[in-house]
């Protein structure tokens, strides 16, 4: 691997590119017209403009990323998060165009892509499943029979989905068969699939994860992160570990989510996510995301591993060099994700130019903008990671209180606000709060400003 073009944007593309110079690897930065002169496009060795602004023109053209690999001379792909990363078609056809492809094989991308069928590879690999459906929706059979089995209130997943689109929660069994046809129209129109299925829904449910890594041989796992705080089933902040997790749920997730990894002889870093009951103290399986997650930074303060490093060796052929007892677990992280959004406006993007720009000394910062740089429209609102760590969760926290007050930016409206509030609320330092904490907790919007 001599030459690495990253089929990315924003701070993952910078954040590749780090680790890639220290292992001496070239990077080709692809971006689109508006991103010609990004942040990632001036920190690559060559950066190639593929198409215009909006991304089904530029990052999501299979056919000009893999032009612009070809004539720049590069020999790998590595598509970070989003786009084209779980896309396995395209990660085939990376392998056709004799380029080594920095991810799992595409056979494990499709399985994992499929969530009926992710669901029942993880059930046969021991890992916990939700009571639901058994396997996709029948077309010939009654939906509502199927779902008055499960129980309400119940959650329609699409099979496709995931990230948190596909799904909706049905609680009156009156409003199911409306509630069904809405989402196979969602679905067929994002997917191009209206293949559904039913989970039960847990109320006040956390969001935990676990990070494998494999060399389609052998797999470890890296520990468990919870990502519980979201904002319309999308991620706000994370932390590694999961605080106030039995050690028995966290010894089953563990240890299933490497045997589902090895199941699917798994190579490179994955993520697979489940759904924690406080109530029943359970976990339960949701999904398997086989590319680097955005989150992967706590675990790397936690463990003293860089993942990006990892996928890039094991890419490149190169054994696992970790056997489970290698990883060491030190400490408390958090990661705060930067939005430009305005919070005053309902979250709303807030597109526009960086005119100043400060970040805390003392904190990790995975940033895809300078002071000066424009905030497109047309992608993902993130602009950078907020990263701390600490001995313990409570001193981790009050160091990222701070981290987050030494913030500095003008031009645009940012979410750090809503950071602050989050971390100050005595709930989330009682490991009190769930999923939908941020759209219920009392005033917590009006705390922002």
């Amino acid at each position: 691997m001599r030459k690495l073009l990253i089929a990315n944007r924003g701070e993952i593309a910078v954040r590749i590119m780090r680790t890639a110079r220290e292992l001496g690897i070239a990077t080709v930065a692809v971006c689109s017209e508006a991103d010609r002169g990004s942040f990632a496009a001036r920190t690559a060795d060559e950066a190639v403009v593929i198409g215009p602004p909006p991304a089904r023109d530029s990052y999501l053209d299979q056919q000009a990323v893999l032009k612009a690999a070809h004539d720049t001379g590069a020999d790998a792909v590595h598509p970070g998060y989003g786009f084209l990363s779980e896309n396995a078609g395209f990660a085939q056809a990376v392998l056709d165009a004799g380029l080594t492809w920095v991810g799992p094989s595409p056979d494990a991308i499709r399985l994992m892509g499929d969530k009926v069928a992710a669901r029942e590879a993880a059930r046969k690999a021991g890992v916990p499943v939700l009571a639901g459906s058994d396997g996709p929706l029948d077309p010939d059979a009654d939906p509502l029979a199927v779902a008055r089995g499960v129980g309400f209130p119940l959650v329609l997943k699409a099979s496709a989905g995931g990230g948190g689109r596909g799904i909706r929660l049905v609680t009156d069994p009156g409003d199911f068969l409306s509630a069904l046809d809405l989402t196979r129209s969602e679905a067929r129109a994002s997917f191009g699939d209206d293949t559904m299925y039913l989970e039960r829904f847990v109320e006040r449910a956390r969001h935990v994860e676990v990070q494998v890594l494999g060399d389609g041989e052998h797999v470890i796992h890296l520990g468990d992160r919870d990502c519980s705080m979201q904002r319309r089933s999308q991620k706000v902040l994370e932390e590694a570990p999961a605080p106030e997790l039995p050690d028995e749920v966290r010894e089953r997730i563990r240890s299933s989510s490497v045997e589902l990894a090895k199941a699917c002889q798994y190579r490179g870093a994955g993520t697979v996510e489940f759904l924690y009951d406080p109530v029943r103290h359970e976990a339960a399986f949701i999904e398997m995301n086989t590319r680097l997650q955005v989150e992967h930074p706590v675990t790397e303060l936690v463990t003293g591993l860089d993942l990006v490093e990892q996928q890039l060796r094991i890419a490149r052929g190169e054994p696992l060099g970790l056997a489970q007892d290698d990883v060491t677990f030190t400490g408390h992280a958090f990661e705060s994700r930067i939005n430009a959004e305005d919070p005053d406006r309902g979250f709303m993007p807030s597109p526009g130019t960086v005119e100043t720009l400060s970040w805390p000394a003392g904190a990790r910062v995975d940033s895809g903008v300078e002071a000066g740089d424009a905030v497109a429209p047309y992608y993902d609102s993130m602009i950078a990671k907020l990263v701390v760590h600490g001995p313990d969760r409570a001193t981790a926290m009050a160091r990222m209180t701070e981290a987050l007050r030494g913030v500095e930016i003008t031009g645009i409206a940012t979410t750090t606000g809503l950071h602050l509030a989050l971390f100050a609320r005595p709930e989330f330092a009682a490991v009190e709060h769930h999923t939908k904490f941020i759209e219920t907790a009392p005033g917590l919007l009006k705390e922002t400003a």
